[in-house]
């Protein structure tokens, strides 16, 4: 840079930031300069932050924590903590499985041994436990089959289907988890680090399992207390795990929740508040603790065969079509208070929202008595619009609703309602 006789000397300052996150940037450096090119270069932070910083990188996705939802952090946690036990645990039981095979003789110690053979997105949360659930039955056969020779291809092979159960049931709900993580499009990053995660558990839980398994050789009592024990916390930090997610997505229990709330009271509960109130064990386990609301989805059947109604409700069918459903996608039918839902052809998937909204809206009236064609058609009209976007402005995602796949539909029109096929 030139100057001309008699002008003020200048400077320029240049900063250095980092990140990856445009909301998450830092100030990593800070370099001036004159007109007599001289140089000053401030740097911020120290080498062990940068250094930190890179070594952070690798295990959470990038622009952590902007990227992510809220309960990212405590669900990795405790699921950490769960599969680090699992880890230990498999070595306790590999440990029982090989000395069942011969393996524990003089000759061969039995941790080398162990050390070189070294509807599931709609009800994500329960599908987790049970997926975890039939992992630890897997690893209690390997553990038992040595007290029963005569059944033992029979014990490993039941400990065998169950781990593929799990494999299956996993890696299903672990997807949908991931979407659900992912707040900029970095599903892939989520899952890359996860992977990192996985690995350091991993290698801690077998060092920490050779270590019990060397402690406990021998000892049946020492093995068994600390399996059982480790199940225990295992299963707790699932448990945990799965209580700390807050999903956005509807699936029929969520839909439930939120009508039910919002019809009493007109406030739509966020997903915080319904992951509180949601079951995530199968809803004949914790029954006698459920709120009245969380039965109504249980009386609504999406996606109905045609062919299963009788010839007299058929016809009631085709007046209903002809009246309060001349524009919608979806036919509602009730019977002994339970909701049946048959699906036009051509619905989409905002229909198919609607449609089972409506059905909870009849369940609901059904409980009080009242005329549910006309008193729900007439709720629809005046507040289905209102709660969508109440329901959107909450953080609610509407795109589609979590149910199993509709295989039956049918298809009516207007201009001859007596004929109708699936």
């Amino acid at each position: 840079m030139s100057m001309g006789n008699g002008e003020a000397p200048s400077e320029i300052t240049l900063e250095e930031w980092s990140g990856t996150a445009s909301s998450k940037f830092f100030k990593t450096a800070t370099i001036t300069a004159n007109s007599s090119t001289h140089f000053a270069v401030q740097r911020h932070g120290s080498r062990f932050h940068h250094i930190s910083n890179r070594f952070l990188e690798a295990f959470v996705p990038e622009g952590f924590p902007n990227s992510v939802t809220p309960d990212y952090v405590p669900f990795q946690v405790w699921d950490l903590l769960q599969g680090l036990s699992t880890y230990v645990r498999m070595m306790l039981s590999t440990q029982a499985l090989l000395s069942a095979i011969g393996v524990g003789e003089k000759s061969a110690t039995v941790i080398g041994a162990t050390f070189q053979g070294s509807n599931l997105d709609s009800n994500a949360k329960m599908w987790r436990l049970v997926a975890d659930l039939m992992n630890d039955l897997g690893m209690l056969m390997d553990l038992v089959s040595p007290l029963f020779p005569s059944a033992f291809i029979f014990i490993v092979c039941i400990g065998s289907l169950s781990r593929s159960f799990t494999g299956v049931a996993s890696g299903a709900t672990r997807a949908a988890l991931t979407q659900h993580f992912a707040l900029q499009n970095n599903s892939a990053d989520i899952s890359a680090k996860e992977g990192s995660q996985e690995t350091v558990a991993t290698m801690a839980g077998m060092a920490i399992g050779m270590l019990i398994a060397h402690i406990t050789m021998g000892q049946p009592i020492a093995i068994w207390f600390s399996f059982l024990s480790l199940t225990m916390f295992h299963m707790y930090a699932n448990y945990k795990a799965v209580r700390c997610l807050s999903l956005t997505t509807l699936n029929c229990e969520r839909s439930s929740i939120l009508l039910w709330h919002y019809v009493e009271t007109g406030q739509i509960l966020s997903p915080k508040q319904v992951s509180v109130m949601e079951h995530v064990l199968p809803l004949w386990i914790t029954s006698w603790t459920s709120r009245k609301f969380t039965y109504l989805y249980t009386r609504v059947h999406l996606g109905v065969r045609i062919s299963s109604v009788d010839h007299l409700e058929l016809k009631e069918l085709i007046q209903l079509a002809g009246s309060h459903y001349k524009k919608a996608k979806y036919l509602l039918h009730e019977k002994r208070g339970v909701i049946s839902i048959i699906m036009h052809k051509d619905s989409t998937a905002g229909d198919v929202l609607q449609a089972y909204i409506h059905a909870l809206v009849m369940a609901h009236l059904v409980e009080k008595g009242s005329s549910v064609y006309l008193e729900s058609q007439s709720w629809m009209d005046k507040h289905y619009k209102v709660f969508s976007l109440k329901l959107r402005s909450s953080g609610w995602k509407l795109e589609r609703l979590l149910t199993p796949s509709i295989i039956w539909r049918a298809h009516w029109r207007r201009d001859c309602l007596d004929e109708k096929t699936e």
